[in-house]
């Protein structure tokens, strides 16, 4: 039986019990290197006239069980496993770029995406430039003769921005420009930007597809000539592979991200409407607020709102950071997507290397906090937010 829904694919796709003895839980093949029969076995394999395993930072069984299972989640034709999220990062956007070429990008980008960016531009002449995305004519006006990339966050961390995903696509085709999408926030159990038109899909598989905090990864999902094309250069050589240990902790993480996001949204929903009527809060940013002026666009390409929120106090960053200090459940880290519910400030800590005059041209202010919530009951993750608020 193919089974095609969701909830399935993240328990069952990519694996059969009976290649593995029986066992119901994935093998970890915990080897860096695979044994040939004969000598010409591995001359037909390194030549690439023979499927079979080589060498794990080529590819591995437990990997290809993630791989093939992000994939599914994502409606994609290939998936790739990466060490960490800025690995699957780096990989694709030096994969697709060259010399001269030009990456255009959304208002708001992961500080260490940032970082990377301005090393491709000072040591290989990439350029880039940030852009809101609102219209088809400014969008097609920021496209140069050099561009090569689309690159997108959706929704951008930390302000929450949105982008419309597939008008972005729509354009891009015209061109003939891929569209890489860090669908890290969504997850694909919320948004899947290949169905909308989008080239790659990239996470940073430590967030919401582990769930529980103890797993750095990255994945990243397209058509299979350019992922293969892509596995071979610059995931191979450069190499930052994910180790079997790695997937098989994500492989079961991933079976209970739709019963984990489902909680996370239901949270963030109660929470920011709490959190819009403290008197010691300014602004809240949450894809699901009625008021959130993309409300209509995330009911329109995300099945849900997400776990994440971003809001302003009342203050400056003194008042900030005294607020994070009151907490006592919430936990100050600068991860997201995990059990425990999480807060951190964007402009110390997530996007500090990001200059204050970026910064503050991508929405990040010196009072704003982003918001991780868990999987915690909501009464007492409110319960120390407001504790923490009523101090101010």
């Amino acid at each position: 039986m193919d089974t095609k829904r969701f909830e399935t694919e993240v328990i069952h796709k990519g694996y059969n019990a009976n290649q593995h003895s029986g066992s119901l839980s994935p093998p970890i093949f915990q080897t860096s290197t695979f044994v040939f029969d004969r000598a010409e076995t591995g001359a037909a394999r390194f030549a690439g006239e023979q499927e079979g395993y080589i060498y794990s930072r080529l590819s591995n069984p437990t990997v290809a069980m993630l791989e093939e299972r992000i994939a599914a989640m994502e409606n994609g034709e290939k998936g790739l496993a990466f060490g960490s999220g800025m690995a699957a990062v780096s990989a694709i956007l030096l994969g697709l770029t060259k010399t001269g070429d030009h990456i255009l990008c959304s208002e708001g980008v992961y500080g260490c995406t940032f970082g990377l960016l301005k090393l491709m531009e000072e040591k290989y002449h990439i350029t880039h430039n940030f852009h809101p995305m609102n219209d088809e004519e400014s969008i097609r006006s920021a496209i140069t003769d050099h561009t090569t990339v689309i690159y997108i966050e959706s929704p951008i961390n930390p302000t929450m921005k949105l982008v419309d995903l597939k008008m972005v696509a729509a354009i891009a085709k015209e061109y003939g420009i891929p569209v890489v999408v860090d669908n890290t926030f969504s997850s694909p159990y919320l948004q899947r930007p290949l169905e909308l038109g989008c080239d790659v899909v990239i996470h940073s598989a430590t967030k919401y597809l582990c769930g529980h905090g103890d797993v750095i990864g990255g994945l990243a999902v397209g058509k299979k000539e350019l992922m293969s094309h892509l596995a071979m250069t610059t995931q191979k050589d450069i190499g930052g592979v994910m180790s079997p240990f790695d997937a098989w902790l994500l492989l079961r993480g991933i079976k209970t991200l739709p019963v984990r996001m489902d909680r996370h949204c239901d949270n963030a929903k109660k929470l920011a409407n709490l959190l819009k009527e403290h008197h010691s809060v300014s602004k809240v940013l949450f894809p699901g607020d009625s008021d959130f002026p993309q409300y209509e666009l995330a009911n329109r390409q995300m099945s849900n709102a997400g776990g994440l929120i971003s809001f302003e106090v009342k203050g400056d960053k003194a008042t900030a950071q005294k607020f994070m200090n009151y907490l006592k459940l919430i936990k100050i880290a600068v991860s997201l997507g995990d059990a425990e519910t999480l807060i951190q400030h964007p402009a110390t800590m997530t996007h500090a290397v990001v200059p204050e005059v970026n910064r503050v041209q991508m929405g990040i202010s010196d009072q704003l906090l982003r918001l991780s919530v868990g999987l915690e009951a909501w009464e007492d993750i409110w319960a120390d937010l407001e504790h923490g608020l009523n101090q101010l």
